[in-house]
């Protein structure tokens, strides 16, 4: 996610100000925390304490189902806005990164491309089992992006606080990160064979119980290894923390334990990780609408202003445009599709387009969400830190 760092204000005195000594927040420190992991977290201690697990299931799905639809589905919408905004010109020979536009180039056309190319195979030759391990694969993509994600807040809030960590510490908690998604995704298709999504049942791979046991090392080592450095760097170096970002990491890294214990946890991790989402999302949104109104100190300090405000409507209408692009993507499109265009439902099931747009938008928002948010992004740097 983002890695940069933002110069510590100083008042016309030439002293800080009480508010850059104690850092920012993306929009208040209560709303920071609920939507960055503490609510999470607090819910799960909450339903594992009071709800019996065995009759949670039912309403849970019910809930979160309705949770998604205002939730879970506008965050990938709002993610495909930000991306394909002025696209041609972010790709265009004019854009000052080779770099960043080669990536635009491979996330925005190659990628979806790609992805068109493999659900047609399948289609084509009535290949359930191939089409099946498509859910596989966005598995792995969901969950590496989730982790990485719980990072990527790390971050964002370590700079808005002015609490830094080293480019040693960055790495460290990344390699936690990484090795232990892997080690819960090899777990996962060690332990379930299958699982039906959307009428086509979705198979795991073979895993060899030697590689859990190597990938459980490996995590558990680079675990002990983030604790051992967050409390030297706390304890020993007296370094001030962000709360708020470390719940963020350790929600995001460590919410798969919780479905060892039961299915049920899984209906709330999406909605918490969209929730961590949409608060960078529109803060990140809240900003560019009034960018020619505020300057860079003032990007993360919310304004008060006149409802009539055309920013205001701008940034309402963003918001609006997420919900109506969420539910077309997840439901309005493939369920269209679904009963217009004919195929064999003796192989793929009555919903065959709704499995495909489903997996196609998890794993593409993976591809475009690694080039929004990279450090070198200037929209990003400009819009949500408020530097140049």
């Amino acid at each position: 996610m983002l890695t940069e760092t933002i110069e510590t204000g100083i008042d016309h005195r030439g002293k800080k100000t009480k508010a850059q000594a104690e850092g920012k927040y993306l929009f208040h420190p209560v709303v920071d925390f609920i939507c960055l992991g503490g609510g999470s977290l607090a819910l799960f201690v909450l339903l594992a304490i009071f709800i019996p697990l065995e009759a949670a299931t039912p309403a849970a799905s019910v809930i979160t189902l309705g949770l998604a639809n205002l939730i879970n589905h506008p965050h990938f919408a709002h993610s495909y806005q930000i991306f394909y905004q002025n696209y041609w010109q972010k790709i265009s020979h004019q854009h000052p990164s080779n770099g960043l536009r080669v990536r635009y180039i491979f996330a925005g056309l190659v990628v979806p491309m790609a992805l068109g190319v493999f659900f047609a195979t399948c289609v084509q030759m009535n290949d359930a089992v191939m089409l099946s391990y498509g859910a596989n694969i966005m598995l792995f993509f969901v969950g590496w992006h989730y982790v990485k994600q719980g990072y990527g807040m790390l971050i964002v809030d370590s700079v808005l606080k002015r609490k830094f960590f080293s480019d040693s510490e960055k790495k460290v908690f990344l390699g936690n990160a990484y090795s232990s998604w892997i080690f819960f995704w090899l777990l996962t298709n060690w332990t379930i064979s299958e699982q039906n999504i959307w009428g086509l049942k979705s198979l795991t791979f073979s895993i060899p119980i030697w590689s859990l046991y190597v990938s459980g090392s490996i995590a558990i080592v680079s675990m002990a290894l983030t604790f051992t450095m967050l409390g030297h760097k706390y304890f020993i170096r007296k370094c001030p923390l962000p709360i708020n970002g470390l719940i963020a990491y350790f929600t995001s890294v460590y919410i798969w334990l919780a479905l060892r214990l039961h299915p049920f946890f899984l209906f709330f991790v999406p909605v918490f990780h969209s929730l961590q989402y949409l608060i960078v999302v529109w803060r990140y949104q809240y900003n560019k609408t009034h960018s020619t109104d505020l300057s860079p100190q003032q990007t993360h300090e919310p304004q008060m202003e006149d409802a009539l405000s055309p920013n205001l409507w701008k940034f309402v209408a963003f918001i609006a445009m997420g919900l109506v692009l969420g539910y077309v993507g997840f439901w309005g499109a493939p369920q269209f599709f679904d009963a217009t265009i004919p195929y064999d439902h003796t192989v793929f099931g009555g919903t065959m387009f709704m499995f495909i747009f489903w997996i196609f938008i998890n794993i593409h928002h993976y591809f475009i969400d690694n080039v929004i948010w990279r450090r070198e992004n200037p929209d990003t740097k400009r819009f949500l830190f408020g530097s140049s």
